[in-house]
This record gives C-alpha cells, structure tokens and sequence, in this order.
C-alpha cells in the first residue's frame, strides 16, 4: 500500500469551492489500518459528498467490512470538476477520505448506483483511480469493481464496467465476497477469470462477462450462462431478519451541509402497498419489521453519539410500521422540553391517524408536510394502484391546515400509463382544491406542486409500457403551468430530456454501455445536475452506437419478448407482473397483500414468515380498496404474509406516501 496522498492533495483544497469534501475526520468515522492478508474494501458514491455521505447502505457496509478481522473499508465519493482539473494535470488519482490512499491500491472498488444518471460518474472514477473503464481491459493488479443498488436490477447498460452487480441485500453477501477474494489473494493472485467465475457462483452475485447475450436484430434473442455452474437467474439476496443487524451502529456526521441531514433509522425494509410504478416498493419484497424497541434504542443511541437534531425514521411507508405510534409518542414524549430534536416520518399515510402523528412530532419542533397523491384522478390512481380518494386527500389537507401547517408540497408523476389530458389537469384542480381547503384556516395557505416525468423500470408491472417522449412530456408540464397560473400552487417539475435519458438507461440493454462511455470520454459528468446535464450528448452518442432512442423508452413491449433484465429476478413471478400490468389497462386496484390473502407473486417463498411483519393488525382508518384476484392459476392461495390469518381484516385503501420533513425544506 502506498503512502498517503494528503501532501498533494492538501495544498490544493484552498482553490476548490468545498474543501470539506475531501478532508474525511467525521464523527463516526474510522481509521482502518492496512495488514497483509487483509481486503481492503473502498465504498464509493458516485455523486458529490454532500449526496453520497447521508447513504445508508454504505454507511451499513462500511460497518460490517470493519468490524471484521479479514477486511477493512474506507470512503470516497465523486470528486467535483474544480479539484478534479487539478487532480488530473499532476497525475494525482482518485483517494480515500479515511487514509487519504490511492483507490487503484484497494482490493475492490464498490460502488453504490441509486440513480441512472450517475452512470457516467461511475466510469469516470474508475478512471481517476487508474485502472482500465472496462472489465476485460482489467488485468489481476487492478481493483475489482463491484456495483449494488435499486439500479443495478437492471445491469445491463453498466454491464461491460462493472465485474460483479450485487442484488439485493448486501449485508451477509459482502463477507461471502471477502472470503473468496482474501483466499484469491492468498493464492498469489491468480487469473482474473477464475476470480470472477468463483464470484459468479455466490448467490445473489451477478457476474456479466459470465453471460453470453444473443440479439434478434434490435430485440435481446437470449441470455445464457457460459458454463454449467453459473446460474442461469440470479436471485436477489435478501436479509430476513433486520434485527440481527442493527446497523449504522456510528453514523457519519458530516462536516458540511449534506442532503437528508439528520440521524436515519430504517424501521422497516420492502413494501407491498403494491405502486406499480414503484421500483423500489417491488424489489425489496417481503416487508421485514425491526423490533420496536430495537428501533428506540437505536435512535436514543444515534441522538447521543451523533448531536443530531433531527431523526428520521426511514422505510418506504412507515406508518404501515405496525409499533409507530408508540414509537413516537415515546420518543416525542423524551425529547419534549429536552431540547430541539425534531422527528420526521418519511412516507406517511394520508389520514386522520398520520396527521395526529404529525401534530405529536409538532411539539416539539414545527414541520412541514409533503403528501405524494401522484396522479390527479381516481382513474389515474386506480391505474397504478394508489388507492385514495380525493375525499382522502382534502380530509388530511384539512386536518393538516387547522392543526397550523401553512404549506403542503404535493408530488404527482406524468407520463402514467393511459393517462389522458383530463389526468394530467386534474392535478392542477387537485392541487387549487387542496389550497381552497387551507385557506378555510388561513389565508396563507399555499402548495407547492413537483411534478416528475414517469420512468418505467425494470422489474415491476410497468416495464412493458412505453413512455411519454420528451415533447408529450413538454406538452404536459406547458399545460399543468397554464392550469395553474394565478392560483396560490405554485409548480415545480423535472427536465423531461433527463427522463427521456434515465429511460433509455434505466430499461436499455449491454449496447447501451456504449453511449454512456461516449458521453463520459466527452465530458459527461454529473449528470444528475441540471447545470451539467447534457442532453446532446446522449442524443449523440446514441447516434454513434447506431441506436434508436425510441426503442428503450416510447416503444411498449410484447408479453414474450425477452428483456435485457430476465436473467435477473427480484424474486416476483414474471407472470405476477405481467397479470397486474393487465390489471393496471383495465383500472383495477390490489390491496396491500400485508392485510389480504397472498397474491403469490413470489417473495415469501423461501423466507421464515415470522419475520415479515410484526403485527398482523392492518392500519385504521381509510376507505375501502377494490381488489383483483392476481394469485397464479386464479385462485387465492390459504397463505398469508403475517403471522395470523388475516381474512376478513378490513384492506385501508386510504393510503398515499408522505412525508414530514423540515420546513426549509417544504418549499
């Protein structure tokens, strides 16, 4: 291992705009010390650090990693373009935050993709530490580069840089992966091939140069294994029990302003509200609780170690947290009068219960609300499965707004599967009639209405749907700013050629790797910023790789066609997905299977069932969802996903994702 790069890299932060990045030395952090033998593990974010610290996935690993005696971790994130022009003219590589040691002397480069535009980021710090952007250029000396993440449920754009995806889980699997690469160092380091093929065969591994791909003219014919041993589907690693890792133990405190700053505790993992336009909601089936008291005990311990004035309490729907409410009334009851620690709920209900939560949290600091109805109309919510009433929405609105909220942030998506103009203007009416209710209370009562361009993904019901081009999408957001002219919602909305380019990457095949390296080796960087966005470079590169645009994003796939991410499974049954894709056309709605007899869309097969959900109480309040057989074979199966048998529980289809967050942040 090389000595520390700190002399060069130190006089040159007083020229850069955030030197802070780049220093390490947080609270919580560690100081791994490098011994013969041991992995040596770099976990890096590709976005800047004010994005990648608050990650609580390698936050998790870098835990794990360390506290293991066979393997060490260390940080780093995306260097920001004004250091990275110095970086490069004095040959100065990429470098960790903890020892300040070139990345290229690293066992493994691990890489965490939460969003597709970080795509070209990714390559380029590949570069920065000096070893080849592509797998088959890397020779036994260079890293391994390893890539997990919700994005990596499709790997195929990524799939000529990266030599091993993770699905899924990465708690246990990561030792699984040091035990072979710390035998493979001990064995002097043999050929790469035989390194990766031994990964191959871990479960939940996906090694792509293992995979011959076939294509059928523009269409993926095959995808096939080369050798008997590797599988032919790679499944998703799952943890079932949460309990048994009750980590970040230490969570980083960053020196600078970060995005999400505050003490995060994960409640619970997966969700099976069902959004069929939800990546996230899918892949992370089934719902795993953590103990209530587990959960206390973390955010007690968090709060003292940390300094935090603020915790959130994170899933993908936490009031569907079966002990939330005694949850909060314990901890709001402990802090009030002890200080100015706020709580935030991410992804509550919109009901009576989920605002009495808020007004507890309000005692002891103010907060905001963001409600994320996403479409504008019953038809449109009964499409993707989000079971609300307008009734709904105005009673939480008006509870929300006589409890002293003066503001309220709405989230809708456009671009939804057979969504008509009438849809998209019902968000605008929508939005004015939420204001109409505020203003009952107040007469400063205001919304903010965020409007993002829908992006099918892989594995989920939409992944046949072909969406909105960039001009529909234009046309949409055009039409939504008339609509909403001169009333007190004011509109904020994404780029529709970012989503047009996250589409392309988000559903494209291994030809696609092709256009992202030519937009990084042009100067693509930092995509997901608006101010280095560039969308004629995608277009270009395109282009130069004989693609068509079109065919990844506004075409609708057939039933049969293979898909660049069949040899990936998340665990649903194809024919699950392809049943409720069916039942979206034809408007109906599913409840939540936590309540209801079991769908059988493939989850729960090899898991223990006690560790699913805690309670087999479903959430009060709510009017009634109208559901649709999707069970395999068109019978419900006798199992259920609780620990009780749960028929005849009443289904609360009055549901929709919200948050609580901090009122600088509620604009």
């Amino acid at each position: 291992m090389n000595e520390s790069l700190w002399p060069r890299i130190e006089p040159l932060l007083s020229r850069v705009e955030k030197p802070a990045r780049y220093i390490g030395m947080e609270r919580g952090a560690q100081q791994p010390v490098h011994r013969p033998g041991v992995v040596s593990w770099l976990l890096v974010y590709p976005d800047a650090y004010e994005v990648g610290l608050p990650n609580q996935g390698l936050q998790i690993l870098y835990e794990i990693l360390n506290e293991r005696d066979d393997a060490l971790a260390e940080r780093a994130y995306s260097v920001w373009p004004d250091l990275e022009a110095l970086m490069r003219p004095r040959g100065i590589p990429l470098f960790s935050l903890e020892n300040h040691l070139p990345a290229g002397d690293f066992d493994v480069l691990a890489f965490n993709v939460s969003a597709e535009l970080v795509c070209t980021n990714l390559l380029n710090t590949i570069d920065l530490a000096g070893a080849p952007v592509r797998s088959a250029d890397r020779r036994p000396e260079h890293p391994v580069v390893i890539a997990g993440g919700h994005c990596t449920f499709n790997p195929e754009p990524l799939a000529d840089f990266v030599d091993a995806f993770v699905i899924g889980d990465g708690e246990e699997v990561v030792s699984e992966i040091t035990e072979v690469l710390g035998a493979w160092k001990r064995a002097g380091k043999p050929t790469r091939e035989g390194l990766l093929r031994e990964l191959a065969t871990i479960e939940g591994v996906y090694v792509p140069s293992m995979y011959e791909i076939e294509y059928d003219g523009p269409v993926v014919a095959s995808i096939a294994p080369r050798y008997p041993d590797i599988p032919a589907v790679v499944h998703k690693r799952t943890v079932a029990d949460l309990a048994d890792w009750p980590y970040p133990k230490r969570q980083l405190v960053p020196l600078i302003e970060v995005v999400h700053d505050r003490l995060n505790v994960e409640i619970f993992r997966g969700c099976t509200r069902g959004c069929r336009f939800c990546q996230a909601g899918m892949i992370t089936r089934p719902v795993r609780e953590r103990p209530a008291d587990q959960v206390r005990t973390m955010v007690r311990e968090g709060l003292r170690r940390t300094g935090y004035d603020e915790v959130a309490l994170t899933s993908l729907s936490s009031a569907d947290f079966s002990g939330l409410d005694g949850v909060v009334a314990d901890l709001v009851n402990e802090q009030e009068g002890c200080g100015n620690v706020a709580l935030s709920l991410p992804s509550l209900r919109v009901d009576a219960f989920s605002v009495g939560v808020a007004s507890q949290i309000q005692k002891i600091r103010r907060t905001g609300l963001t409600f994320a109805p996403e479409a504008g109309t019953w038809r449109m919510r009964q499409v993707i499965n989000k079971l609300i009433s307008e009734e709904d929405i105005f009673a939480a609105a008006d509870s929300a707004y006589s409890q002293g909220w003066r503001r309220i942030k709405l989230y809708f998506l456009i671009g939804l599967p057979t969504e008509m103009d009438v849809d998209t203007l019902g968000i605008a009416e929508l939005a004015k009639a939420v204001v109409e209710v505020g203003r009952r209370h107040t007469k400063q009562a205001t919304a903010t209405v965020s409007v993002g361009g829908f992006v099918p993904k892989a594995q989920t019901p939409f992944q046949w749907f072909g969406q909105n081009g960039v001009d529909e999408l234009q046309r949409k957001v055009d039409m939504l700013k008339g609509a909403l002219r001169g009333s007190k919602a004011q509109m904020r909305w994404h780029d529709p050629k970012a989503t047009f380019v996250e589409g392309v990457l988000s559903r494209g095949d291994r030809r696609v790797g092709a256009v992202i390296e030519h937009v990084w080796r042009s100067g693509g960087v930092f995509q997901e910023w608006s101010e280095h966005f560039a969308y004629d470079l995608w277009m270009e590169g395109l282009a130069v790789s004989g693609l068509d645009p079109e065919w990844f994003t506004t075409r609708h796939r057939t039933e049969n066609e293979v898909l660049p991410w069949d040899h990936i499974s998340a665990g649903l049954h194809r024919d699950f997905l392809w049943l409720d894709w069916k039942a979206a056309l034809a408007e109906h709605g599913l409840p939540d299977c936590r309540w209801t007899p079991c769908y059988d869309c493939g989850v729960c097969t090899d898991y223990a069932l006690e560790h699913v959900v805690a309670s087999a109480v479903p959430p009060a309040g709510g009017s009634q969802g109208t559901g649709q057989d999707l069970s395999r074979g068109g019978e419900i199966p006798v199992r259920f996903l609780a620990t009780k048998p749960v028929s005849s529980v009443p289904v609360s289809a009055s549901v929709v994702s919200a948050s609580v967050v901090s009122e600088s942040s509620a604009t």
